[in-house]
């Protein structure tokens, strides 16, 4: 991996990350993983305390978007429980 962050850096990054609503954490620790390059998204999903998916996800919404109503981050019908 090309770079790390200080340990002060990565406890402020994993605060910002876990006030963040769902879609706009994956958009984060995407353009985090990016910014870092080769290895980020392990070194990522360590910081910020969540799934290599969600960071892989959050990539491929910046490659290929879609868009929600505003209010929304998710699409209908996704991640609830019965």
């Amino acid at each position: 991996m090309e770079g790390q962050y200080q340990p002060e850096v990565e406890v402020a990054m994993r605060s910002f990350f876990e006030a963040l609503p769902e879609r706009q954490r994956r958009q984060y620790a995407a353009v985090e993983a990016v910014k870092l390059g080769h290895g980020a998204v392990h070194y990522l999903a360590r910081v910020l305390d969540c799934d290599e998916k969600t960071i892989r996800r959050g990539k491929r919404e910046m490659i290929e978007p879609f868009f929600l109503p505003p209010g929304r981050s998710r699409k209908k019908g996704a991640g609830g429980s019965s």
